[in-house]
């Protein structure tokens, strides 16, 4: 099992130069965890990809409808207040904008406070540095 950013996700379902790596982890292991808000900030970043790139409306609808049929088979945090509160704790001590601290917050959670027992996947430097400051076994830059 392992928790997902959505910075991670997204080579999944468009095109990228991390799609490979990012297919190979999950094929090492399909148990997606994420965070509740994550889907919004996925159908965000194919919404203003469309717009900078109207010739690829039809390939990014597609990604859309997979996500969104992905979303269903993947265990989501809605805990947010839970979420909340450690990401108001990792805002102090991490170099983290706050859709990121929720992120990793998110990941506490999912881990139920043994972080070692959960792995982080996020392609964003920060958060991979937080969450292994954290505890996670991170899959990504660092």
């Amino acid at each position: 099992m392992r928790f997902w950013d959505s910075s991670a996700l997204l080579p999944l379902f468009v095109v990228e130069p991390t799609s490979g790596m990012v297919r190979r982890w999950l094929a090492e292991d399909p148990v997606v965890v994420v965070w509740t808000l994550t889907r919004v900030e996925m159908l965000s970043a194919f919404a203003r990809r469309r717009r900078e790139r109207p010739e690829a409306h039809a390939v990014l609808s597609t990604a859309r409808r997979n996500t969104l049929a992905a979303w269903e088979r993947w265990t989501e945090i809605t805990a947010v207040e839970t979420v909340r509160g450690h990401a108001e704790r990792l805002v102090e001590i991490h170099p983290l904008r706050a859709a990121d601290a929720l992120q990793v917050g998110a990941a506490v959670v999912a881990g139920g406070g043994r972080p070692g027992d959960l792995a982080f996947v996020t392609l964003d430097d920060r958060q991979a540095e937080a969450a292994a400051r954290e505890g996670f076994r991170v899959f990504g830059p660092r």
